[in-house]
């Protein structure tokens, strides 16, 4: 049973911007802020039905369609055909996915904000957002030396 004066920082986002929290969107909020690895819904619905199998998977679409929305969740769209989802990180960073492995690596880099800001400048544009994405294989993967 939930306690219900306790709420996840997702779950009090949620609130503020007026949702109404079932028990069910709370158990999805707290998988969601739970995650390391950058879920897709299939696997979010996994974790979900885990605490509570009254979860169906479309309660889990709607409900990832629905903080997505609200800009509490952002959906990133990796190249595998999966879109996966992270809470709105309180900091900017970016990530680099090992494509032998499907592992996702959060990243921060001041030489890469700096380099990108100057670029828009010498553009004739102040940089207002961005997301970069390294693809990569490990420098020990034999494979990787041919490519």
């Amino acid at each position: 049973m939930t306690d219900e004066t306790s709420y996840s920082a997702l779950e009090d986002l949620c609130v503020a911007k007026g949702m109404r929290m079932t028990e069910q969107r709370r158990v999805i909020a707290r998988v969601l802020e739970a995650a390391s690895d950058h879920p897709d819904v299939e696997e979010v619905f996994r974790r979900a039905v885990a605490v509570d199998d009254n979860i169906s998977i479309s309660t889990v679409y709607r409900t990832v369609k629905l903080f997505e929305d609200a800009g509490i969740i952002a959906r990133l769209d990796f190249r595998d055909g999966r879109a996966r989802y992270e809470t709105v990180p309180e900091e900017h960073h970016d990530h680099l996915i090992d494509l032998r492995s499907g592992r996702v690596i959060e990243f921060r880099s001041e030489e890469i904000e700096a380099l990108q800001d100057l670029i828009a400048k010498r553009l004739g544009y102040r940089l207002v957002d961005h997301r970069l994405e390294l693809y990569a294989v490990p420098l020990a993967d034999p494979e990787a030396a041919a490519e």
